[in-house]
């Protein structure tokens, strides 16, 4: 390689700025003696370049006339005494923490451990260059046209969470060479499937980049979900279509500038909670090696070993100030180079670890309510870990939706028959207040959903009553046991069409839950399609057919039903209220009633009934108070929503204290609501298991 010039560059900001002329390198490192940046050429020649400038813990320099595709890495000198958790080799190359764009994927071979495997008291110093990633320097420099965020208050948000490489990979329409990358989520054929459908907002499983597991790599499965991560701002270089040498940057700016012109915001699952390192058998990859006892949190009594709260061996040190500025970098990041609207936080009660137990008052969220633009981002949590205390549904703080893990519950309990639910999917139907009101969070903080990634879609809900993980190679022993399913009367694939009628029924009768309920509802990606994983509810490792999206087999009945409730929710706010129901008399008429199918209004005692199994609401649409987003007064019409999770059918004598005359909307009886809305009379049957949905006119 050709001499390289250097100048002492800047502290700040960290990771490699190209400025147009030449390329400022930075990377913390308190434990650090000396580094090396080391520059790789096409053909894998390496160039090391002392940082001789140290600022603030950084170490830096720049160097004119790098450009955007440089290839490079960090070698770490310092104390590899990991009783003190001091773990530096610096024959091990690393990341750069702060790298846009990564190149390559890990080798596996011992050359990646910083010990010699089977004994972790030694040292290994081969040399891991052949084996492991690239940093590369990204032009940041897009033309984003008059790209322009929706911005979709929450009340009208749809999400749609989605895998990038599941959602195309087999979709006919879009181009071989686009299909399962950021560039096949932008093509016409899908971006118009999510118009129709009505979603607002795509949630993307995680596309920081992530590290294909070496178990899994040794059993021909591969890390399918992604939640591995090893570069906070680097785009997945496996779903980009137009190259790894920065290339994947700029294709996913465009996916986003693409959806944001169809009217479609993009919201990304982040894993900022551990790395891909894992626990202290792991590779050296980057932050291990870089200063390990400032990113990751160590056991105190023997700083050896990591304390975890996420079961995959490490957890980040969210209480240290550098991987703090880390996470909030990577945020700000996300947002305001890359045009991002909002995350969803992979176990979150993680980041409030602040000590041991989960603190509502930790540094981390101060950091996002005070942050002038993460703070206007929509921000999920999935409110769980498996720590002690972790399970933390309905205690984050303003500003913060959470993933109302009981909502799902509720759902799934009352549909499959199980006692004493009318109440909890009560809650559950009116945004959970029980969760949220106390701390002056409103309906929207609860993330509504039936079925996410991590579990059975929506076909598998209704056709198994237990997993089938055997893909899995871990004999059936991984993913959760207590599903809450019910498989209709035969497990798995059946011919018996009164079975398939019902499982259809089960599918209709839990989507119209999720869209007519207050909160903010998340479909998974396929469930409208009628998509299965034979079973599998732990497909994280199945990066094929069973975990894609088959477009060739589409329920085209239920994608029909899907499109009309999202639409009906769409167009009657009294369905996505801003505020809680307070079950007082507006106008006249109470805001809301619940009744039995007698007609009259639910007692104390029915609520505590544990033979009850239909429930009716009342839902006025004339009482929703204030104002919409334009200023115009909120007023709707009123409607009856009926659930009858009987197997038989129930009469019902509609409430005349509600008002009247009520038309027949849709029944999950039928496979399709009415193709023109009929008038009923005073009394309505459900059958065994359905819904009806009512309007008054």
């Amino acid at each position: 390689m050709h001499d390289v010039e250097v100048w002492p560059g800047r502290a700040y900001p960290l990771g490699a700025s190209f400025d147009g002329t030449g390329t400022n390198f930075a990377l913390y490192s308190e434990v650090a003696e000396a580094v090396d940046l080391c520059l790789f050429d096409d053909e894998g020649q390496e160039r090391r370049v002392a940082l001789e400038e140290v600022d603030a813990l950084a170490w830096h320099a720049y160097l004119p006339n790098i450009e955007p595709g440089q290839r490079y890495g960090y070698r770490v000198r310092g104390p590899y005494a990991p009783e003190r958790g001091a773990r530096c080799n610096p024959s091990k190359l690393l990341l750069d923490p702060y790298a846009r764009a990564i190149e390559g994927e890990v080798r596996w071979n011992p050359a990646c451990y910083s010990y010699e495997l089977g004994n972790e008291d030694s040292i290994n110093t081969t040399d891991s260059a052949p084996y492991v990633f690239r940093s590369v320097v990204h032009n940041p420099y897009f033309e984003w046209g008059n790209d322009r965020p929706p911005e979709t208050p929450l009340h009208e948000t749809v999400i749609y969470e989605a895998h990038v490489k599941g959602m195309t990979r087999s979709h006919p329409d879009v181009e071989e060479e686009l299909r399962g990358t950021y560039a096949g989520i932008a093509h016409p054929a899908v971006v118009e499937h999510l118009q129709t459908l009505g979603v607002t907002a795509v949630e993307l499983m995680p596309i920081h980049q992530f590290v294909h597991d070496h178990r899994l790599l040794d059993m021909s499965l591969r890390n399918y979900w992604g939640y591995n991560t090893i570069g906070f701002f680097a785009p997945h270089n496996g779903y980009a279509s137009s190259g790894q040498g920065g290339q994947q940057v700029n294709e996913f700016k465009a996916m986003v500038r693409t959806l944001h012109e169809a009217g479609i915001e993009v919201i990304l699952d982040v894993v900022y909670n551990h790395t891909a390192e894992g626990n202290h058998l792991g590779p050296t990859l980057c932050f291990r090696g870089i200063d390990n006892a400032a990113y990751y949190r160590l056991v105190a009594e023997d700083p050896r070993f990591y304390y975890d709260t996420t079961g995959t061996g490490n957890s980040l040190s969210v209480q240290h100030p550098y991987t703090l500025q880390l996470i909030m970098d990577s945020l700000r990041y996300w947002i305001t180079e890359m045009h991002v609207d909002g995350f969803r936080f992979d176990l979150a009660a993680t980041l409030a670890r602040e000590f041991h137990e989960v603190d509502r008052l930790s540094t981390f969220f101060d950091l996002i309510h005070q942050d002038p633009v993460v703070s206007r981002a929509k921000l999920i949590a999935e409110p769980w870990d498996i720590g002690e205390g972790g399970y933390q549904v309905g205690n984050f703080p303003v500003l913060w939706s959470e993933w109302n893990g009981r909502y799902r519950d509720a759902v799934r309990d009352f549909w499959r028959g199980a006692p004493s639910t009318v109440a909890e999917l009560a809650s559950r139907l009116t945004g959970s207040s029980d969760l949220y009101q106390s701390d002056s969070r409103r309906p929207v903080a609860s993330i509504n959903f039936v079925t996410a990634h991590d579990g059975f879609t929506l076909r598998d809900l209704v056709s198994y009553n237990e997993k089938h993980n055997e893909a899995n190679g871990e004999d059936n022993t991984d993913g959760e046991s207590n599903n809450r399913s019910w498989n209709c009367g035969v497990e798995g694939d059946t011919d018996d069409p009164a079975v398939t009628r019902l499982r259809a029924k089960q599918e209709r009768n839990c989507l119209t839950t999720l869209f007519l309920a207050q909160g903010v509802p998340m479909l998974l990606m396929g469930d409208e399609l009628g998509r299965t994983q034979k079973g599998n509810n732990n497909a994280y490792c199945q990066d094929n057919e069973l975990s894609w999206v088959n477009w060739d087999q589409v329920d085209g009945e239920l994608l029909e039903v899907m499109r009309w409730l999202i639409g009906l929710r769409r167009n009657h706010p009294v369905f996505r209220r801003r505020r809680w129901f307070q079950g007082r008399p507006i106008r006249g008429t109470v805001d809301i009633g619940w009744f039995k199918p007698s007609g009259k209004l639910m007692t104390d005692k029915d609520w505590v009934a544990g033979h009850e199994r239909s429930l009716g609401v009342f839902l006025n649409g004339g009482g929703i108070p204030g104002h919409d987003e334009r200023g115009q007064p909120l007023s709707d019409d009123s409607f009856l929503l009926v659930f009858n999770a009987h197997s038989r059918e129930v009469k019902w004598t509609l409430p005349r204290q509600f008002g009247g005359p009520w038309k027949l909307l849709y029944d999950t009886e039928r496979l399709q609501p009415e193709p023109e809305a009929r008038t009923v009379s005073d009394v309505v049957r459900t059958a065994g298991r359905s819904v009806l949905v009512l309007q008054r006119f």
